[in-house]
């Protein structure tokens, strides 16, 4: 076991019953449950092969959908993110939504002797990210992004990067990467944007957020130091929770 599957033991909290099981290399909250997806077209990502198709195929594709030919690329989409969230070492970090890995090692490289927790409602996803490993800091759990299984307070960082615009409650899951925040936390998000439009949209189980309604919902949680960087239909986030030494 891991250092980082040790310090995860004695943090984890289930919540709404959820019974956790351990599995190759992460622990999995839905039990022999089946995660409750937002649209019948996520059910894909839990599918065994799914993880590669999303990598090489998917995630590429929908990247240059929302950011346009001339947009970042993977590597500049990430160096952006990760410089928006300020990891440093010792910290405790979340990655809510974090797929088959492709930021949690980052994380945990800039964390060094903190933990850092992958977590995602795709068992495929979370065993490829487990199984690709990173560091003796990360641990993965597959659970629900609407009812983190952690106690308040628990993490300084958070990074949700593409994801919470494909959460049946994308609002839910906000409170809760709040609430996991120690006082002075950081999070940075990823998500889609409505340049020309105020009002959300959901298509396919897709949200499509108004301009500012990401940072209105920030502000109204009581975030502080939010920013915004909108790449055409995309939006970086980052914000600080109120509090702590700033």
């Amino acid at each position: 076991m891991t250092r980082g599957a040790e310090e995860l033991a004695t943090m984890l909290e289930p919540r709404d019953g959820a019974t956790s099981v351990a599995r190759d290399g992460y622990v999995d909250l839905f039990g022999d449950a089946e995660p409750k997806w937002a649209h019948k077209s996520h059910r894909l990502f839990d599918r065994k092969l799914f993880p590669s198709v999303y990598e090489r195929v998917w995630r590429p594709l929908v990247s240059r959908a929302f950011l346009g030919i001339g947009g970042p690329r993977e590597r500049e989409e990430r160096e952006m993110a990760l410089r928006m969230l300020g990891v440093v070492e010792g910290e405790r970090v979340i990655d809510v939504g974090c797929g088959p890995g492709n930021y949690t090692p980052y994380l945990a490289a800039a964390s060094r002797t903190g933990l850092v927790v992958g977590i995602d409602a795709s068992r495929a996803m979370v065993a490829k990210a487990a199984a690709r490993g990173g560091g003796e800091n990360l641990a993965y759990v597959a659970g629900d992004a609407c009812a983190l299984p952690f106690g308040d307070a628990s993490f300084d960082a958070a990074s949700c990067v593409g994801v919470i615009h494909m959460v049946d409650r994308p609002m839910a899951a906000l409170d809760e990467i709040v609430r996991v925040l120690v006082p002075g936390g950081r999070l940075v998000i990823l998500a889609t944007r409505r340049p020309r439009r105020a009002a959300t949209r959901v298509r396919r189980g897709i949200w499509f957020f108004g301009r500012n309604e990401l940072t209105d919902a920030m502000r109204e949680r009581g975030l502080i130091d939010i920013e915004q960087h909108a790449v055409r239909r995309w939006q970086f986030v980052s914000a600080r929770k109120a509090g702590g030494q700033g």
